[in-house]
């Protein structure tokens, strides 16, 4: 059987980069059993609701939602459970430093196969305000209106 290539995302977490304003992201790999592997390939999964926190020197990501494996026996996992994320020392140690420093939060944005193995990429956030989400929907608001705008120039209209 020929080795995967490339990279195919399972969920993206759209609404974090609403919620946060994102200052630096890592691609982790996860600790999984094979029943969750085999419904992640299947495309399912939730990270809406995900968070990561640092314990003991090991970031865990928690309430990743992956539904039981439809053809699973007794064997199955729980939709729920903590995983592991595996990612290097160093890197372990900027993330925690970053959130102990206080109002951030560590938050996946997408979950992926890459090269046949499970990532995730995570960033680390800051909450935004209510203000600062509307800055941002009236900043994308103007540049449509500008891209719009050119197009109907371009086109003589």
């Amino acid at each position: 059987m020929p080795k995967e290539s490339g990279q195919k995302v399972i969920a993206t977490n759209r609404r974090a980069r609403h919620d946060y304003d994102i200052l630096d992201t890592y691609e982790a790999g996860i600790a999984l059993q094979g029943t969750e592997v085999k419904s992640l390939r299947a495309g399912r999964a939730n990270i809406g609701d995900a968070f990561g926190m640092v314990e003991h020197g090991e970031v865990f990501l928690h309430q990743l939602h992956i539904p039981e494996y439809t053809q699973g026996s007794w064997t199955n996992h729980l939709p729920r459970r903590t995983r592991k994320l595996l990612l290097h020392a160093k890197e372990i140690d900027k993330i925690a430093q970053r959130i102990h420093e206080g109002g951030f939060a560590l938050v996946p944005l997408s979950l992926y196969f890459k090269d046949g193995k499970v990532k995730v990429e995570i960033g680390i956030g800051k909450g935004k305000k209510e203000w600062d989400k509307r800055q941002d929907i009236a900043k994308r608001d103007a540049q449509r209106e500008i891209r719009n705008e050119m197009g109907r120039r371009v086109k003589g209209r």
